[in-house]
This record gives structure tokens, sequence and C-alpha cells, in this order.
């Protein structure tokens, strides 16, 4: 069912219908080397898609053919998918449903990009770990041309337990990433991060550093730890690291048990929100990512060149 999207500031906003932890150490400082020539972002329109994603793939594939169709036509040239949008089931039949990267998701989200002429951040899909033999939440970056420009696996595990509401174990069936992942593109550069990082102002600083202008955050963010926390956080990691952030999260009961938040949003360097979803319906939020502005906020209070204290 369409809706309107709820707008925070001016923007382009428009909707569309409908255990045992292996011990690990995130290398937060030893990550890719700056471009030795920094490409200045451009102005243009992102897009955070919301859905409800369930176990049955092909439909879950159909639906957001339709809702990136929807992005692109609204002028986006970026389009950020949720966490697990092509596959969300139970947390036994996961390794079962994991693919390989290139596979037969990654191969349809290409050829969606190459169609559309854009980029897609394919919120994240689970892949083999030969190494553990569980499951990476890999996110993947799309170009224009269907190509992968960058590949992100979480790295933070969502094991949780608040009694009577939700419990988690993400680390009893999957592995965390090791390194922050930020790409250079010819819109800006485009720093990854998933659900559960948004918790970890250490990751998104690492990105920081590394040049990101923009944050992409795919997200099944939980509906009790989401009307809390939500919001405050994605705000909080825009204005500390003055980037803009879209964040695209689930909506909806889940074979979890819970329910995922919705609210999907995209948050401006000054911390405003441009757009924000709703929290039961799929929606295409698009806003325009000025790089002047980002400029502005960055030159007015120069707070990333006052940093006293490093790792």
């Amino acid at each position: 069912m369409a809706r309107t999207a709820r707008e925070c500031s001016p923007s382009l906003s428009t909707s569309q219908g409908p255990t045992e932890r292996r011990p690990h150490t995130p290398n937060l400082t030893k990550t890719q080397p700056a471009a030795s020539v920094r490409v200045p972002m451009q102005t243009f329109v992102a897009s955070a898609i919301q859905q409800k994603s369930g176990p049955d793939k092909a439909a879950n594939l159909e639906n957001t053919a339709r809702l990136v169709a929807s992005a692109v036509a609204d002028g986006a040239r970026l389009v950020v998918l949720p966490e697990l949008f092509s596959w969300r089931g139970r947390q036994s039949e996961e390794k079962a449903n994991a693919e390989s990267v290139p596979g037969p998701t990654s191969e349809f989200v290409s050829g969606l990009a190459a169609r559309h002429g854009v980029y897609i951040v394919a919120g994240s899909l689970l892949r083999l770990d030969p190494d553990s033999g569980r499951c990476l939440n890999c996110s993947l970056l799309f170009g224009p041309q269907g190509d992968v420009v960058a590949e992100y696996d979480k790295i933070h595990l969502f094991d949780i337990d608040i009694k009577g509401k939700v419990t988690v174990a993400e680390s009893s069936t999957r592995s965390p990433g090791t390194a922050p992942v930020c790409a250079q593109t010819e819109l800006g550069n485009i720093g990854m991060a998933v659900c559960y990082d948004l918790r970890f102002p250490e990751l998104f600083r690492a990105l920081s550093e590394l040049g990101a202008e923009i944050i992409v955050l795919p997200s099944a963010f939980t509906a009790t730890t989401g009307e809390a926390h939500w919001e405050p956080l994605i705000r909080a990691r825009a204005i500390e690291n003055q980037c803009y952030v879209v964040a695209a999260d689930q909506y909806g009961h889940s074979q979890h048990g819970f329910a995922d938040y919705g609210h999907s949003m995209i948050v401006d360097p000054w911390g405003k929100c441009m757009a924000e979803a709703g929290g039961d319906d799929s929606e295409v939020l698009c806003a325009r990512l000025d790089a002047d502005y980002l400029a502005e906020v960055r030159r007015e209070l120069p707070s990333l060149q006052h940093k006293r204290l490093v790792n």
C-alpha cells in the first residue's frame, strides 16, 4: 500500500507500496590506503529502500527490482537495500541458503545496477566463510556497469538477550568481518557498515579517516532497540563524522520471532533527518546529497581537523 514518507527537512522523498564466538580482532587502523588523487564528491540523489524480506528468495528479488526501479525513476544514482534483502529465514537454515560471490543474488543485483546505470548497495547477503564453515554477512557495492566496487563483511555480531522482548545470537551461525571498507566512487567516498555496527563509533571514525563522505547502513534493526536508539545513533554517527548516512531497514515481523523497526532514514552531516519512512510498509526514500553543503559543514565546524586522540 502506498504511503508518503515523513520528511524532517526539505528533501526529495517518495514512497512505493508493498554459543561460542571465535576470538577476533578487527583491524580498524591498517585498512585501505588513501587514494593518491581525491575525486570530489558530486551532488546527487540517494535512495534508501525499506522492505520486508522472508524465506522466498524469488519473491524478495522481484520486490527488490520493483523498488529499485521506483528509486531510479525518482532520480536516484545510489540505491541502498536493507540487510538480508534477498533471503531472511530461520538461523538453522542460514547455511543452506548462503551463497557464493559471484552467485545468483549478486548476479541479479549486478544486472539491476547495469540495467539502470546506478550504484546499488546490495544490502547484505549470507555467504559461506571457508575458514570457519559459518556464514559471513556480506554487503556488496555495485557500480553502474554492474561490477563489484567494494565488499564488506559485517564486523560486529548481534548477540543480545533482552528478557521477554528479543534474544539473538548471530555468533552461533556467523563469523565476523575484520576490516572497515570505504570505496572511492565518482559520486564520493562511500563507507560501508551493517546494522549492529551502528553502535560502535570507532568503526565510523575509521571510515571517516579513510575519507568517507557518505556512509551506507543496510539494517534489520529490531523494533525493541530501534524505538529507543535507531534515530539518535544514526544522527550521532552523522554528526561525529560530518557525513551523510543512508540507512535502509527491514520492517515487520520476521521468522526470528520479533519485529524489525523500519523507519529507514537519510541524515545529513549536520545531523538533520532529510527523510524518514514509517514502520509498517515498503517505502522508497530519496534525498539530495549536496556536496557543497558537506564542504560548508566541515569548513565552518572543522571538528575532524581538531582530533587530539588517535588509536
